[in-house]
């Protein structure tokens, strides 16, 4: 078992997928449950999550995520998790406000990096894509109109290996007790 740590360094945004190959019920069960049991403020859970794995309806919203060049890999997905913003409870929205702070768009935020870091553990892909055509995808799904469908999570099994991950270096973006 790979440790926390471990497992953010091997995580990445994978954008070539095995074609054809399935992800079992049970495993994408797993990983949506690391979803479900995020956290978020004041336990508002502001989140749907629409799962397409049936490969007719998986190619028609891949095709809407894909325009201009971007995000050709979807078509080879496993599976899209479409995460849909919803109604959160009283006490997220009254801290919105007063703290100016969008918390349920940061919930989501978590609520992702929960399902492609629990993705990771399965030995599962997946790419969090913002590019997407939000109107054509909540009519082939059926989202009410007025959700809004801010995220899509691909998964499927990484058809190239894991990439030197390059970021900032530590003392760029940490310090302590003062910025």
């Amino acid at each position: 078992m790979k440790s926390f740590l471990e497992l953010a360094k091997a995580r990445q945004s994978d954008r070539a997928y095995q074609p054809g190959r399935t992800i079992g019920r049970e495993v994408l069960e797993r990983i949506l449950e690391a979803g479900r049991i995020a956290p978020s403020a004041c336990n508002g859970q502001p989140w749907h999550f629409t799962v397409v794995t049936e490969r007719p309806l998986l190619t028609e919203v891949g095709k809407a995520t894909s325009s201009l060049g971007m995000n050709k890999f979807v078509k080879d997905a496993s599976a899209l998790v479409l995460i849909t913003q919803e109604p959160t409870n009283i006490t997220s929205k009254l801290g919105s406000g007063i703290k100016d702070k969008d918390f349920p768009i940061m919930d989501i935020g978590i609520a992702s990096a929960y399902i492609t870091l629990a993705a990771e553990d399965e030995g599962i892909g997946s790419c969090i894509l913002g590019w997407f055509d939000e109107k054509k995808i909540k009519e082939l799904v059926g989202i009410p109109q007025k959700r809004r469908l801010m995220l899509i999570i691909s998964l499927g099994y990484a058809d190239k290996p894991k990439r030197k991950k390059v970021r900032k270096d530590f003392d760029k973006v940490v310090s302590f007790e003062k910025y």
